[in-house]
């Protein structure tokens, strides 16, 4: 039986970590365990040769999974918190905005036709659904990204993901973006994820690409990109983790 989950996200967590972390070069996927939690992120992104004093364009992939040590149902994650690298950023200007409210209640080829030209990435999510004394039910979803805009120095994204079990429904993971002078890093995002069918639903893995061009940018003065997260659940529990990533700097 699986039992995984994500972190950035996202579905929204995970793919915070994605859009804003821009952390996960060609290395080793990286595993934190918290309290009964085992979560584990993986992915890349193209090119990995960057110039070292200006921003140049990279495509993002990510993937991530959440086990509980003993096998049991995970606890529903509610929000994900990122520093991501003073070295990356992100850049939505000239997309057209896509406004949260016309993604609810849309499964996902009604949200796609409300916002087409807001898209800016797209994967794939797993949602495990547990009932008391009810066998898990597994739920998989197409994940689109879409601009919210730039407004006041914070860039708001929203993570669309559509479930039919227990009923119909859209989850909609917003995740707020802003710079953050803090040593290594620059930038914080918030993703806060609605709760899945009351509560009892919590998403199990995810895979993400971000492709669209000049959306987000990075360069190498130093050989590396870092991210630190923190994914809370549920539970109370809390995983962190700081995420080092290598690139090679022209």
């Amino acid at each position: 039986m699986r039992k995984y989950l994500m972190l950035t996200m996202a579905v929204g967590a995970l793919i915070a970590v994605s859009v804003a972390g821009i952390a996960t070069g060609a290395n080793k996927p990286v595993t934190v365990e918290a309290g009964n939690l085992r979560i584990t992120f993986n992915g890349g992104f193209s090119p990995t040769k960057l110039p070292k004093n200006k921003m140049a364009p990279i495509s993002l992939t990510a993937s991530g999974k959440i086990a509980t040590k003993d096998g049991t149902h995970p606890p529903a994650l509610k929000e994900v918190i990122l520093e991501s690298d003073k070295n990356g950023a992100i850049n939505v200007k000239g997309i057209p905005v896509c406004k949260g409210g016309k993604l609810q209640s849309r499964d996902t080829a009604a949200a796609e036709k409300a916002c087409p030209k807001s898209i800016i990435g797209k994967g794939t999510t797993g949602v495990e659904v547990q009932f008391p004394e009810q066998k898990p039910i597994d739920v998989t979803s197409k994940l689109l990204v879409f601009s919210g805009g730039t407004s006041g120095g914070t860039t708001t994204l929203y993570i669309h993901a559509f479930i039919t079990v227990p009923t119909p429904a859209a989850i909609v993971t917003t995740v707020k973006i802003k710079k953050h002078k803090n040593g290594r890093y620059g930038l914080k995002s918030v993703a806060t994820i609605p709760k899945i069918a009351g509560g009892s639903g919590s998403v199990t893995s995810f895979s993400l690409t971000i492709n669209r061009k000049g959306v987000l940018t990075a360069k190498c003065p130093d050989g590396k990109l870092q991210v630190h997260g923190t994914a809370i659940f549920a539970d109370g529990t809390k995983a962190s983790a700081t995420i080092p990533r290598t690139c090679t700097g022209t």
